[in-house]
């Protein structure tokens, strides 16, 4: 996400409004409802993580430990039992 200059968009009426509330802080203005977009869907990385969940899954009833799957794949402990948990149902 990149930031944008408010005097480049805004008229200097609406900014000094904000100024009265926030001055000189960073704020974060929310997308309107209708234009909300779930996470992941402009980019593959939702379908790469559950690839690689599904591996850790498959690794893990191969025999595999917990302790073992968190140093292959650079997770804690408890992120590969939640994984295993998850992928279970």
């Amino acid at each position: 996400m990149g930031y944008i200059k408010a005097e480049e968009i805004l008229p200097i009426e609406i900014i000094e409004l904000i100024q009265k509330y926030v001055d000189g802080q960073n704020i974060y203005i929310p997308r309107k409802m209708e234009n909300r977009q779930e996470w992941g869907t402009s980019t593959q990385a939702k379908q790469e993580i559950l690839k690689r969940n599904q591996v850790i899954y498959e690794d893990f009833n191969s025999g595999m430990t917990v302790d073992e799957l968190a140093c292959k794949y650079y997770l804690s402990e408890k992120t590969i039992q939640r994984i295993v948990r998850k992928m279970k149902i």
